[in-house]
């Protein structure tokens, strides 16, 4: 062809019309998804057919087992006297009338049973204090979430038969927490901040002037940092740690000893070794996932810090706590930390194990955070330097959040570990729900030789509430996501 051609040449021009195709193969509804998923291709089907074939065997070995289940005797005995008069000589069932009989101490341990409306009452309040600050964001799951818990308060007091004043003032406080939520959530806040002190109260009772003695002085300290925070911003800090050390020293119990003697506010109380069953795990739980966190934030920067002597002494401590068994701490809690207080200190047993919990699950976070701070791009730290913020500021509006993201499934993992750890205090004497209930249980001659009921009934239990924290982090995670910006 020559240049001055300007012929269009008519090769990949077509000419004629393709034949129709066959439709594509249906990838939609059920036969669909079965074959994109489950028999997509020679090995899959394989797979799929293993698995069913071990759920098959698994449900028919122990579905017998579940199916002749026993729910009202009062013995092991009596339960397996049913069992052969229903399905003859030699068959097998659960004697799950044990957990009908036992089911508040596995909940309570050996709280006082005219007390149970105590630890519903402060179940439920912990979801009012939870909804503003896990889902702040969503009106929508915080509306579900007051409305579940209130339910499944409502239930508990049904159940456990707590006085019908109680059951109303839960109902009241679950109907303003709605009403909060919907149209003022941030002054939900107010009450998440004082539901520890609550909480506490609530739980082991006492004079109510104690807890509020410890608010007060919380709140001098805060004055007193006001005060100083325009003519001694750096000496505030340190001032108001002062005057609460202060307050709580000296001040505190003389004058909650004289408000009560004027006007005696106080609940029975109920000392830590009637603490049991979830009761206890929930306790410890939540008050290590509690502190934890910002304990392990604390350290993680700790050790990534420019300064030798607090990075040195950051490391020794992660390093330390991470080498050590959680049940050789809790021993040093049950045992040898009283060696360490002034004589007749009285120092509560869960305190020691919160306190020991809570180190030892903060190690464990720091090392998870470090690898968020890690995993940033040096662009982030130099874009905070850049817009001329100080440690501090760059830390808490650009580094931790993007950290703490990228962090999520390990926080929430090792806050899973450690409430199922909780079990571990059956070892130092407190009666947690897995062994030291179940053992308790079996001491009693009509249910000795139970065994798998108590740990169906546990795990189930254990299963929904870590089930649970798992979702939320998936939650948290499609939220903080890149595309749902």
């Amino acid at each position: 062809m020559s240049v001055t051609d300007t012929t269009v040449p008519t090769a990949y021009v077509r000419t004629e019309m393709l034949p129709p195709r066959a439709a594509p193969m249906q990838r939609k509804g059920a036969l669909g998804w079965l074959r994109e998923n489950l028999f997509s291709n020679w090995f899959n089907t394989v797979l799929t057919v293993l698995g069913i074939a071990i759920i098959w065997w698994f449900v028919s070995h122990f579905w017998p087992w579940f199916a002749h289940s026993v729910w009202s005797a009062g013995s092991l005995r009596e339960c397996r006297e049913i069992i052969a008069a229903t399905w003859g000589e030699g068959a097998s069932g659960a004697c799950f009338a044990v957990i009908r009989e036992r089911w508040h101490q596995y909940l309570f341990g050996f709280y006082p049973r005219a007390e149970y409306w105590r630890p519903v009452m402060t179940i439920g309040l912990m979801f009012i204090a939870l909804a503003p600050v896990l889902f702040s964001v969503s009106a929508t799951i915080r509306r579900r979430v007051l409305a579940g818990g209130g339910l499944l308060t409502m239930i508990l007091m049904a159940i456990c038969g707590v006085p019908l004043w109680s059951a109303m003032l839960m109902l009241a406080l679950f109907g303003v927490a709605l009403l909060l939520a919907e149209y003022a959530p941030g002054r939900l806040l107010w009450f998440t901040v004082f539901y520890p002190v609550l909480g506490v109260w609530l739980l082991w009772g006492g004079s109510l002037w104690s807890p509020m003695m410890v608010l007060a002085g919380l709140a001098a300290g805060f004055v007193v940092a006001r005060l100083l925070a325009k003519r001694a911003p750096g000496l505030a800090p340190f001032a108001a740690i002062i005057t609460i050390a202060i307050w709580w020293a000296f001040i505190s119990q003389p004058l909650a000893d004289a408000l009560a003697g004027v006007l005696p506010l106080s609940l029975l109380h109920v000392t830590s070794r009637e603490f049991g069953g979830f009761l206890l795990a929930i306790v410890i739980g939540v008050s290590g996932i509690t502190m934890s966190l910002p304990l392990g934030i604390v350290l993680a920067l700790a050790r990534r810090s420019d300064m030798p002597l607090i990075k040195t002494f950051a490391v020794m401590f992660i390093e330390f706590i991470r080498g050590v068994p959680l049940i050789s701490l809790l021993f040093v809690a049950s045992t040898l930390l009283n060696y360490f207080m002034p004589p007749g200190t009285n120092f509560d047993i869960i305190l020691r194990v919160i306190i020991m919990v809570t180190i030892f699950a903060a190690a464990y976070m720091a090392e998870v955070i470090r690898g968020g701070l890690a995993a940033l791009p040096k662009g982030q730290y130099e874009a905070a330097d850049s817009l001329g913020l100080d440690y501090w500021q760059a830390q808490r509006l650009i580094i931790l959040p993007q950290a703490l993201k990228i962090s999520i499934p390990g926080i929430v993992g090792t806050f899973i570990g450690m409430f199922k750890d909780t079990t571990l205090v059956g070892l130092i004497g407190l009666y947690e729900p897995l062994k030291g209930i179940s053992d308790f249980v079996r001491a009693d001659f009509n249910w000795k030789g139970i065994y798998w009921e108590p740990f169906v009934f546990v795990g189930v239990i254990f299963f929904v509430i870590c089930f649970s924290m798992s979702r939320y982090s998936m939650y948290l995670e499609r939220r903080l996501s890149r595309e749902n910006r």
